[in-house]
């Protein structure tokens, strides 16, 4: 089975405390959630970590690589992984919040990066689920992704009635390693409530199929405190 763990985070960029100020304790539970699930992710003593998050179009990362905070006012660059060079290719937010999320952790084994393009139709998709969970290494995948950000009238996207039901799934989904019900998300509906979490979901979910063998879920945290559905889970093979 090479496919040893997975954990999802959300990947806002106040989820860094120096972007976030004096408004840093506000998601000190977040925070808290997300290097629970990192360290069980660990725990499981891969070969190699994968970042896996929603970018610009669907394709692996060469190392070296990374992202910048500099976007959200504090001048930050954040390597793939601690101990590689700078600069590189450029991580999108997604992936430097999950690199930014490992480096607390002082990850030791290697880690490669994909990105996954919002708009990615079921073949694109489930062809990177089968590259990501079929190989030989033993991998642990750190999944990044935001829910709705429609929960609300100072959300990003407004308030939108169907993005409370559309969360709840969401979450059900992700504490019940529920690959069904991950696959099902509706591209059109996701897009609409600026989801950015629907594509990487989606290649947890059809990679850890692709894995095989039964798994549980454990769901770490499950809030919308700025309008955006934020979710930390653990998944593990049983």
């Amino acid at each position: 089975m090479p496919l040893v763990a997975a954990a999802v985070c959300p990947h806002p960029p106040l989820l860094v405390p120096d972007v976030a100020g004096a408004a840093a304790p506000e998601l000190d539970d977040l925070r808290a959630a997300c290097d629970t699930a990192v360290g069980g992710l660990l725990a499981a003593d891969p070969d190699a970590v994968v970042l896996l998050g929603a970018g610009p179009v669907t394709s692996p990362i060469p190392a070296p690589a990374t992202g910048s905070l500099q976007p959200w006012g504090v001048d930050l660059d954040v390597p793939l992984a601690p101990g590689q060079p700078g600069r590189g290719a450029v991580l999108p937010l997604s992936l430097t919040i999950g690199a930014w999320l490992l480096a607390r952790h002082g990850v030791r084994p290697p880690v490669a990066a994909v990105q996954v393009a919002a708009d990615a139709g079921p073949a694109e998709l489930a062809a990177l689920a089968d590259e990501v969970g079929a190989g030989s290494a033993r991998i642990a995948l750190l999944v990044l992704g935001d829910g709705s950000a429609c929960r609300g009238e100072k959300s990003p996207g407004y308030d939108d009635p169907r993005a409370l039901a559309y969360d709840q799934g969401v979450a059900r989904a992700l504490a019940e390693a529920d690959m069904d019900a991950l696959l099902d998300l509706d591209p059109g509906l996701s897009a609409e409530l600026k989801a950015a979490g629907r594509a990487p979901w989606q290649v947890l979910a059809g990679a850890v199929r692709s894995s095989g063998g039964a798994w549980r879920g454990e769901l770490r945290y499950d809030r919308a405190p700025y309008g955006v559905a934020y979710f930390v889970a653990s998944w593990e093979p049983v």
